[in-house]
């Protein structure tokens, strides 16, 4: 895939895929923080504060991780409806099962 082509399909699936990568963007953005702030208490050697930015590092990557199981989810239901009501596609609404005559 060229680096156009690539581009382009990321400019026609932005707009669909966007609200439900809305909540994976926040959890990242919160992960890279809390990674800031990691670096940060380690370069003063404050091991207490190490210790706490890492579990609420750790917090927020299993945030980034369920977002983005949700938005695989709910992309998920809406290639499976979209699918049972296509008729020309195999398990589709039309009872050919996409067959051609």
């Amino acid at each position: 895939m060229t680096v156009r082509l690539a581009r382009r399909a990321g400019r026609l699936l932005w707009p669909v895929l966007r609200p439900a990568l809305l909540p994976v963007q926040f959890a990242a953005l919160l992960f890279t923080f809390r990674l800031g702030r990691l670096r940060a208490a380690r370069a003063r050697g404050d091991r207490g504060a190490i210790s706490i930015e890492l579990a609420l590092a750790i917090i927020a990557l299993v945030a980034v991780a369920g977002a983005v199981a949700t938005a695989l989810y709910l992309l998920k239901d809406k290639v499976v409806k979209k699918v049972e009501q296509d008729p020309n596609m195999p398990g589709g609404g039309g009872g050919a099962g996409g067959a051609t005559p």
